[in-house]
């Protein structure tokens, strides 16, 4: 018999692939995870009192892409940044942006977070998030490492991030003041202490304050806005390092940040500007359409790395109908929704939800099925899901990480699961 065409025998697995399915090394070292954490957070229980509870934060394992993956999504990140440019584009997504986010008063967003699938064509984008948490966990997480093959090599280096991040927000202070520095940043969210990254919050507030800044905590209803300044607890704030998923601040326990915001009274990252021009999901439907992107002016070479965004159109009523004769093959997210809340599989929505999506404010995109990294849980083999992560600031990609889970969407539910750092093999 004759050897198979290999053509015709699927698609060729590389190294990455083939150690995301048969490498079950335990690369994470609890031990020198748990003293980078406490060195960084200067708090010798820092592991107990936050980590160990939460069995499903990191996993075990790492995850391997190639060169050329990580390459061509960096090549997606600078494609969005550039149409985000675009006068036709800003003025499109800021059509239906809400009013406080249409003025720009400089930043352009701490901590951007694109999500990537691994599809069969190679990575696709998934969304784009303001807000995204975990880059603080993943750069000491990509530190407590062993190396279990010589092929094995981070994407950036992970020791630069913190100072990336210290930099970072001089810039937007600069961005937006020209001049001088903060006195003091916020890192802000609601119920600060109930969130589940939690932990991640102490780690940027001591990392900033190792670098000279008063970094401090603040819940968004203890905050408050007279004469001109935004202050919690009487101590005057002057950059905000916003953690909140009101992305417009509507809520009435945001009053006080966003009237605060609206006067310039305070410098805010990321802000509801940010969110209008890259995060909202409505504006997928405007980077999946190639005809209109090439009609405002995208650059040939840039239109190309685009066709990695798949194809999403808004639910409307008019096109409801042929959305759910098509629904199997398309995922339904909710345009004002975050962490993967609401979201669902075109072939697992009821009757009962479609009544919800079929009257507008969801997105429907083609649908993408994440890649899987192997495991062993007590020597048996199971799948877990698997996502991409890069971390970026105006641009540039500052961390590179993954996400291993069951279910619709990632959840730090999974035996096994949780961030995972990216090996380049």
């Amino acid at each position: 018999m004759s050897d198979p065409d290999p053509a015709s025998s699927g698609p060729v697995q590389t190294l990455s692939d083939r150690l995301n399915q048969n490498c079950f090394c335990v690369t994470l070292d609890r031990r020198s995870l748990c003293d980078a954490l406490e060195q960084e957070a200067g708090d010798p229980e820092f592991y107990e009192t936050f980590i160990r509870s939460k069995a499903h934060l990191f996993s075990n394992v790492s995850v391997f892409l190639s060169a050329n993956e990580v390459a061509e999504m960096q090549e997606v990140v600078a494609a969005i940044e550039r149409v985000a440019r675009l006068a036709a584009y800003k003025a499109a997504v800021l059509s239906w942006a809400p009013e406080i986010s249409r003025e720009d008063h400089g930043p352009v967003g701490a901590l951007m977070g694109y999500d990537f699938h691994l599809g069969v064509d190679g990575p696709r984008l998934i969304e784009i998030n303001t807000n995204a948490g975990g880059a603080y966990l993943n750069a000491v997480l990509a530190r407590a490492q062993r190396a279990c093959c010589a092929e094995m090599d981070t994407p950036l280096p992970p020791q630069a991030f913190e100072h990336a991040g210290f930099r970072m927000f001089q810039s937007e202070w600069m961005r937006q003041r020209g001049t001088g520095a903060p006195n003091r940043v916020a890192i802000v969210d609601d119920s600060p202490e109930q969130q589940y990254l939690y932990p991640e919050f102490v780690l940027a507030r001591q990392i900033l304050a190792a670098r000279g800044l008063d970094a401090i905590i603040a819940d968004s209803n203890h905050l408050r806005y007279e004469r001109g300044r935004l202050s919690v607890e009487g101590r005057p704030i002057d950059l905000v390092y916003n953690r909140v998923t009101d992305f417009a601040f509507d809520q009435p326990e945001h009053w006080a940040l966003r009237e605060a915001y609206r006067d310039g009274a305070v410098v805010v990252t990321p802000n509801p500007h940010n969110h209008a021009l890259l995060a909202d999901k409505r504006n997928l439907a405007l980077l999946s359409d190639p005809a209109m992107l090439e009609a405002w002016g995208l650059e040939p070479t840039h239109l190309a790395q685009l066709k990695s965004v798949p194809r999403t159109v808004l639910v409307t009523p008019e096109n409801a109908g042929d959305l759910w004769k098509s629904r199997k093959g398309l995922f339904f997210k909710p345009t004002s929704g975050h962490g993967g809340k609401a979201v669902y599989r075109g072939d697992k929505v009821t009757k009962g939800v479609w009544t919800e999506i079929e009257l507008g404010g969801y997105v429907a995109q083609t649908l993408v099925r994440p890649s899987q990294r192997m495991i062993k849980i007590d020597d048996a083999l199971q799948a877990r899901k698997m996502d991409v992560r890069l971390y970026t600031y105006d641009g540039q990609v500052l961390l590179v990480a993954a996400r291993l889970y069951q279910g619709q969407t990632t959840n730090f539910r999974t035996p096994g699961g949780g961030f995972a750092p990216v090996f380049v093999v």
